[in-house]
């Protein structure tokens, strides 16, 4: 089983994968849109921690820049009727330490901001992930914070949000007068505006 990989970004793909090549080895990973922000240009050294998920037929390999997301990860999987695609969602939008407070403060509205996640969805997150998460309260941004690497923040909110799949007139029309440079908190504002939309 893999538990990370060292190597450099050899590519982008529009499905929300990498390729990181490790010795020689490609490997494709999955990843949040935020992270495939943060991993840096092509031929970047990168590291991961990586979530290895077997199923019947295929083996995935998901990536995280932080062991912390790695572990929320796995506590979204162990949730009734969390796949790997939801999990990916639900970190894609909120970081694990906003995951954490969120619900320690019972934010029912904050995880419906999550494509695909309805209220009855959410409350039942709630219920499920408020013992399985043991993480700080605290928020840094050292886990849930954009590293725009010289690019503007809008930039960046851009791109998480197409990797989310919104279309690109559905993210003109919420960053049009959006201002600021600490990305994390523009795409928590985007995805605000989209869901009130």
């Amino acid at each position: 089983m893999i538990g990370s990989l060292r190597g450099r970004l050899l590519e982008r793909f529009e499905n929300g994968e990498v390729l990181l090549e490790v010795a020689g080895v490609g490997y494709r990973v999955v990843v949040t849109p935020t992270t495939a922000v943060r991993l840096g240009d092509a031929d970047s050294g990168v590291f991961v921690y990586i979530h290895h998920h077997f199923r019947e037929s295929d083996q995935t390999l998901y990536g995280f820049l932080e062991q912390d997301e790695r572990s929320c990860f796995e506590a979204l999987l162990s949730a009734h009727g969390v796949g790997p695609s939801l999990a990916l969602s639900v970190l894609g939008v909120h970081g694990p330490s906003e995951l954490a407070c969120l619900l320690a403060d019972e934010d029912v509205a904050a995880l419906c901001l999550v494509p695909g996640v309805g209220k009855k969805t959410a409350a039942r997150l709630l219920v499920e992930l408020k013992n399985s998460l043991d993480l700080p309260l605290s928020r840094s941004s050292s886990s849930g914070g954009i590293d725009s690497g010289g690019r503007s923040a809008l930039a960046e909110v851009q791109e998480a949000l197409g990797g989310l799949g919104y279309g690109p007139d559905e993210v003109r029309s919420v960053l049009v007068d959006l201002g600021g440079d600490d990305a994390s908190v523009l795409l928590r504002e985007a995805l605000q505006r989209l869901a009130r939309a």
